[in-house]
């Protein structure tokens, strides 16, 4: 297994000076996640401290339960809160955030698959302030997709730094998300599952130690600043008997319908603000504004909302509330999520769940009150269930449930396990995927083939290309034509000026009508049977951009040139070596999942 990457070898010296030492590149590879999981915590407490600074200068209190401090605040700063922070996030978007949108999990899914783990720091940065603002002013928006995408761009700009393959690379992006999960969420255990579920999507076992060291490095760092606490207080009583399976059964279809609900709300609310009239930067303010008026009634639909889902844990809620809670945290997240607030789905999702689940138990509990664990136990198991066919990782949901709520009786989780799955499978048929499936395939990204993507963009046409080819002069009679043509390899000629420009193209097809006509050679010359203007690649050009081109333009020989506006030629790549390129590309692809590197 090599570390250093092709192009990295001028910055390996890092690298090479610890090997000297260490002899190992695995322990090297230790090492590396534990620096990147170690970078990872630190930033995802970056980002809870920068997100919970913003809240207290905003509402005036720094704890997860904002709820209880904004109902003591006059109506008018509820509502004049989101709806500045939103003018100010929309600006900010607008002219300090690539591409001009947020940043989150997705983001990281296609850098793995499709861009071999590079990830821009500016991008990253950027993301994190925008999405611990969102969060800070009262956005209904997550921090799980957040951190995730801070530490794995932490982990890019590591890689990156010293020059790593694109498999160590992927392998940090996996650490960097472990860790931040860890960090954040006090749970190593879904962190290293959620890294193999949905960022580096395999469980090799060369991936598999790196990452969980990072994992357990994060949980260490998280710990040693905040103690070992878990988010929410798990039903301590046991599950009262298993005739009631069929009712968590039904939770798992109900919470179904709740996820693809949520979901389908985020796409009308973002193809609703993409055809207002107003400038991009202005819909946040909107959305803010709208979320500032819910919460005028509603104050638990503010920020993460881990204050409203610990008493929805703890039974603190009505029936009458919980449900309203479902309703207008569903439209808070729609109008965050689609009015261009930054954030993830994560935690909306269990407080979704939370509230259906509540709810739900109350109404077992009333029907079958001897059959019933109490309506605490349903809304741990509502929890995993939205959660889980939301993100779309049924068993990382289960592991974060089992860890923020420092559950320790098996049989809840059996019973979150069976909720989860069901949830998770009416999900992916009715819907077609996760949330994260859906903002990609929105952008236009395909995963289906997402490792052999991934690896042809790693490969440049300067890796494939020959540099035997034959030109000519466009002064070059047709009997020199024919006598070049014969010679050349593959039939093809390419026409230059005196610069060394590439001008046109000659082929057989092209000198047909005097291929074998001498009364022509006085009178044509290559100028007058040259196909001009001849389709090109560059050096950097990656193999899936010279796939489509050779497709498209039906060529199996085109020239490389050094760039498209001196046009030097400086080669030819020819179909039968791309295609051989691109085999080997899906072999190693599927030597990657299967473990081998």
């Amino acid at each position: 297994m090599s570390l250093l990457s092709n192009r990295g070898e001028s910055r390996g010296r890092i690298l090479e000076t610890m090997r000297r030492f260490l002899r190992s590149d695995q322990l090297i590879l230790l090492i590396l996640a534990i620096l990147t999981g170690a970078i990872a915590a630190y930033g995802a407490i970056g980002f809870g401290y920068l997100y919970r600074l913003i809240q207290g200068v905003a509402f005036g209190t720094f704890a997860e339960t904002l709820y209880t401090h904004v109902q003591t605040l006059p109506s008018w700063q509820i509502v004049a809160v989101p709806t500045i922070g939103g003018l100010f996030i929309g600006l900010f978007i607008h002219y300090f955030m690539p591409g001009g949108r947020p940043r989150g999990v997705a983001d990281v899914m296609a850098g793995v698959t499709l861009h071999s783990g590079r990830m821009d720091i500016r991008s990253t940065m950027g993301a994190a302030v925008v999405s611990a603002a969102s969060i800070g002013v009262g956005g209904s928006v997550g921090r799980e997709g957040p951190v995730v995408h801070l530490g794995a761009g932490m982990a890019s700009w590591v890689s990156r730094r010293l020059g790593l393959s694109r498999t160590i690379t992927i392998n940090l992006l996996g650490c960097g998300a472990a860790a931040a999960i860890s960090a954040s969420f006090n749970a190593p255990i879904a962190g290293l599952i959620f890294a193999h579920e949905i960022i580096i999507g395999h469980y090799a076992l060369s991936a598999m130690a790196p990452i969980a060291l990072a994992s357990v490095t994060g949980t260490i760092i998280s710990r040693g600043h905040f103690g070992d606490f878990s988010a929410f207080i798990a039903p301590t009583n046991s599950i009262v008997s298993y005739l009631e399976f069929p009712a968590f059964a039904l939770l798992g279809v109900v919470s179904a319908l709740v996820a693809i609900i949520l979901m389908k709300s985020i796409i009308f609310a973002q193809d609703l603000s993409a055809k207002m009239p107003l400038p991009r930067w202005v819909h946040p303010a909107i959305g803010g504004a709208l979320i500032g008026a819910i919460a005028l009634a509603f104050p638990q639909v503010l920020g993460v909302g881990y204050g409203a889902t610990d008493a929805a844990m703890k039974e603190q809620f009505s029936l009458e509330l919980l449900l309203a809670l479902l309703a207008v945290k569903t439209a808070a997240v729609a109008i965050s999520l689609g009015s261009g607030f930054a954030g993830g789905v994560f935690s909306p999702s269990l407080f979704l769940g939370a509230m259906l689940g509540g709810a739900f138990g109350i109404i077992a509990t009333e029907a079958f009150p001897h059959l019933s664990s109490g309506h605490s136990a349903y809304t741990l198991v509502g929890m995993g269930a939205v959660a889980g066919a939301v993100l779309g990782a049924p068993l990382s949901t289960i592991m974060i449930v089992f860890e923020l709520t420092g559950a320790n009786n098996y049989s809840f989780i059996i019973a979150v396990m069976v909720a989860v799955v069901i949830a998770s499978v009416i999900t992916q048929q009715a819907f077609g995927g996760s949330f994260f499936a859906w903002q990609l395939k929105a952008r236009g990204v395909n995963l289906d083939r997402g490792r052999e993507t991934g690896f042809l963009a790693e490969i440049h046409i300067g890796d494939v290309m020959s540099p035997e080819y034959t030109c000519v002069s466009q002064d070059t009679p047709m009997a020199e034509l024919r006598e070049k043509l014969h010679l050349a390899p593959h039939a093809q000629l390419f026409v230059l000026d005196n610069d060394g420009a590439l001008i046109g193209t000659i082929g057989l097809s092209d000198i047909a009508e005097g291929a074998y006509d001498p009364a022509l050679d006085g009178i044509v010359n290559a100028a007058d049977v040259t196909r001009s203007n001849p389709p090109v690649l560059m050096r950097e050009t990656d193999l899936e951009v010279a796939i489509k081109l050779m497709e498209d333009v039906h060529e199996e020989h085109v020239a490389v040139v050094e760039d498209t506006d001196s046009m030097q030629m400086i080669g030819v790549v020819h179909e039968v070596e791309v295609m051989l390129a691109y085999n080997n590309a899906i072999v190693r692809a599927r030597e990657e999942e299967h473990g081998a590197l």
